[in-house]
């Protein structure tokens, strides 16, 4: 009996052990294709072109510097087909203190980044 027993906690853990494991590894690889960082579309955008991932980070990081660029001037940017990056205002408001809930705080307007997706994006997507 005891045998039995201590054998059957030990293949509990061993099995709780595999589960976690097994968790982690299809969670790592579900995030991996699920999201795609910027490296990820440096290596993507060099492969279509055809140009170094080098070459391809610098014009991402030109497109996006332009972009910001544009946005902090009060400036739309528009992608046609793609979409259309702008600045949306945000109104001040009455918030409430995340270490205090009974204390309100008061957080001020602000001016947020927006993106509105084009016709032909929604269109690919759907």
């Amino acid at each position: 009996m005891f045998s039995y027993y201590f054998f059957a906690q030990n293949s509990e853990k061993k099995l709780d052990t595999f589960v976690f494991r097994l968790y982690t590894a299809l969670s790592f690889l579900l995030l991996t294709y699920l999201f795609m960082t910027k490296q990820d579309l440096v290596a993507a955008v060099a492969a279509a072109v055809g140009i170094s991932k080098r070459t391809a980070a610098e014009c991402l990081d030109a497109l996006l510097h332009t972009i910001t660029g544009e946005l902090k001037k009060g400036r739309n940017v528009t992608l046609t087909g793609f979409g259309t990056f702008r600045i949306s205002k945000r109104a001040a408001r009455t918030g409430v203190n995340p270490r205090n809930p009974s204390q309100k705080i008061k957080i001020p307007a602000m001016n947020v980044p927006a993106f509105k997706a084009g016709k032909s994006l929604k269109d690919a997507v759907r």
